[in-house]
This record gives C-alpha cells, sequence and structure tokens, in this order.
C-alpha cells in the first residue's frame, strides 16, 4: 500500500522510520511545509546506515502538502504543527483515504467536534494518536482491571514529568499543560479503567521560568477525578522533572495492585535498597517507542481492513472534555462538573 506521511519535524521522522520498516508500506511518501526537509528525511531513509537491513519498500517526497494528496495514497499520517491538524484531516476525509493523526484533532474543542461529525458522516477511519494505550505495561493494566485480578478500584494515579520544559515559543500555542500533556493521562485513565468522569478539581503552580506565568500557563499541575463507580483518579504532571521523563500509571484495588511503566529506567531513586536508573529516559519518544510503532502498525491493519479503528475521533473529544475541565477548574478554583463543558 502506498502511504503518505504530512510533516517531517521530530514526531513525523519517527513516524517515517516506523512506517518504512513495515512490509505492507510499499511506498511511503513524505511531504512537509518545507519542502527541503521533506527530501532530505525521504533521502536519509533511502540510504539506510552501513549494516542495517535495506527496507524493501520506496521513499519519496512530495513537493508540497497538496501534491501529497494527490499521489495515490492508501491512508496518511498526519504529524505536522498542531495548527495544521484539523485541515489535513479534513483533505484526508475529501479525498476518501484512512487517517492516522497525532492528537490534537484541532487546537480547540469547536475543530474537534466538527471532526468528529465530519469522520463519523464519511465512514472513514480517523485514528487518534494516543500512543499510551499501545503501551505494553497500560495494555496489562487495562487487562488486569478487565479480568477482575484488581477487585474494585479505589485509587488510580497517572504521572506525566518531562525532564526539561520546551521552547518558550510553543507554551503560548501549547494549548496549556493540561491540554497538551495531563490530556494523555486523562485518556489513559478512561481506556484502562473503562470508566468516565463525574467531576474534577485541578490544580497548578510556576516554579520554574516566567514564560509559563505570561502565557497563561502553569509548569506543574494536579488534577482529582471522581470516576462514575466512585473510583479515585489522581493526576501530576510537571515541566521540571530533571532526574528524567516519567510516565506511570497506578492501579489500587480491593484485591490487588499493579504499577505500569516502573522498570529499571524509571527515574526515581528509592532511599534504601538500591541505587537509581544509571540511563533513565530522556523523553517521551524512548520512553513510548514500542507504543508507537505498536500504533502504527494498528493503523496499517485499519487500512487493510484487518482491525476495528482503536481509538477513533469520538475518544479524542472526550479527553478534550476533562483536559478543558481541568483548565476550567484549575482558573476557577472550583469542582467542575465533566458535563459543564459545552458540547
Amino acid at each position: 500500500m502506498r502511504i503518505g506521511l504530512a510533516g517531517a519535524g521530530r514526531i513525523g521522522a519517527r513516524h517515517a522510520a516506523a512506517l518504512r520498516r513495515l512490509p505492507e508500506v510499499e511506498t511511503l511518501v513524505i511531504a512537509d511545509a518545507d519542502a527541503a526537509r521533506a527530501h532530505a528525511l525521504a533521502a536519509r531513509l533511502a540510504a539506510p546506515a552501513a549494516g542495517a537491513p535495506d527496507p524493501a519498500g520506496a521513499v519519496e517526497a512530495a513537493g508540497s502538502v497538496p501534491e501529497l494528496f494527490g499521489a495515490g495514497l492508501d491512508g496518511i499520517v498526519i504529524a505536522a504543527a498542531t495548527d495544521a491538524h484539523a485541515d489535513l484531516v479534513d483533505r484526508s476525509l475529501t479525498a476518501g483515504i484512512a487517517v492516522f493523526c497525532e492528537k490534537p484533532l484541532a487546537a480547540d474543542l469547536g475543530g474537534t467536534f466538527q471532526i468528529v461529525t465530519a469522520a463519523r458522516a464519511s465512514g472513514i477511519p480517523v485514528q487518534v494518536g494516543f500512543q499510551r494505550r499501545f503501551d505494553a505495561g497500560n495494555a496489562a493494566a487495562r487487562e488486569a482491571v478487565a479480568s477482575g485480578r484488581l477487585g474494585w478500584l479505589h485509587t488510580v494515579r497517572s504521572c506525566s514529568f518531562d525532564p526539561a520544559p520546551p521552547p518558550p515559543e510553543y507554551v503560548p500555542v501549547s494549548g496549556g499543560l493540561f491540554r497538551d500533556c495531563v490530556i494523555h493521562d486523562l485518556d489513559l485513565i478512561r481506556f484502562v479503567t473503562g470508566r468516565e468522569v463525574d467531576w474534577v478539581v485541578a490544580a497548578g503552580a510556576n516554579r520554574g521560568e516566567d514564560f509559563f506565568r505570561d502565557a497563561g500557563d502553569v509548569d506543574a499541575g494536579t488534577a482529582m477525578l471522581m470516576l462514575d463507580d466512585g473510583t479515585l483518579g489522581l493526576v501530576a504532571a510537571t515541566r521540571y522533572n530533571a532526574a528524567g521523563y516519567d510516565a506511570r500509571l497506578e492501579l489500587f484495588g480491593s484485591k490487588d495492585s499493579v504499577v505500569a511503566g516502573l522498570d529499571e529506567r524509571t527515574p526515581v531513586t528509592p532511599l534504601t535498597g538500591r541505587e537509581g536508573p544509571s540511563d533513565p529516559y530522556e523523553g517521551f519518544l524512548e520512553r513510548f517507542a514500542g507504543a508507537y510503532d505498536a500504533e502504527l502498525r494498528t493503523f496499517i491493519d485499519v487500512v487493510a481492513g484487518r482491525a476495528e479503528n482503536p481509538c477513533p475521533p469520538e475518544e479524542a473529544l472526550e479527553a478534550f472534555y476533562l483536559a478543558e475541565a481541568c483548565e476550567m477548574s484549575r482558573r476557577e478554583g472550583r469542582i467542575v462538573g465533566a458535563g459543564e463543558v459545552e458540547r
């Protein structure tokens, strides 16, 4: 099959390398707003490093993003800048091309809802890139809940700790800590527990650089969630975790307790018993390498008609509602019901 890639930046280059390794991808066509960057990535992939296996598929560079949609694609992976996502998804649906899109689908709730409506009307699959759903540990946690191994849950804790803040220019367009980062935890809690959230209460703090505060954002945040079956959810996130990148999910039940994301590279040092990790995770691309590969393999199965869409736009919309509720709670200093966000 012919798969397109819109966006040749950091995450785009990572997706391109993963797609190049999939035997079903006979041709990968890359486009970027910067045509030179697309050509450079295509050339790099077409000439693998010495000693590396040479994938059988071809790699091409389109002269422009519009040209990409005329390349006879079976599917497209959207990894462009956030503000381009909605337009690229809309173009894909108009062209009848199956879509994988990194979150968010759009910069706001209104745009996200429009995509949900358009995708539903078209019948064309749109898979959203919430890669944590494909992490082996998180998948095992979901199975532990579904099987009854944990009994009934009383507490779920999730964290997203970045080792260093993003560039200052990114913060004003990021959507803020809860929409940009915590949304992954919110989606994961819904996915793993199979429950909805009744209400949230959130708070944030600024202890680091002023550019977060100047943008109306926070560099650390926490949220408590009340799930619809009485389970408590706790989420914590920060842009300053110099020990390394840390993303964990802990589930505590009446029969057992489990944790996903705790291994020899988790950047946590016990005060007794052993030393801290010698090689902590540097970032999310490294921590979730296997998950990124797995979600793209699944997308190819969706394109081929072998699998159901594992993360449709409706799921992204629900996570966005919760992120909005958290941001509302942070700003207004109160409990916010999930249904208070305009739908």
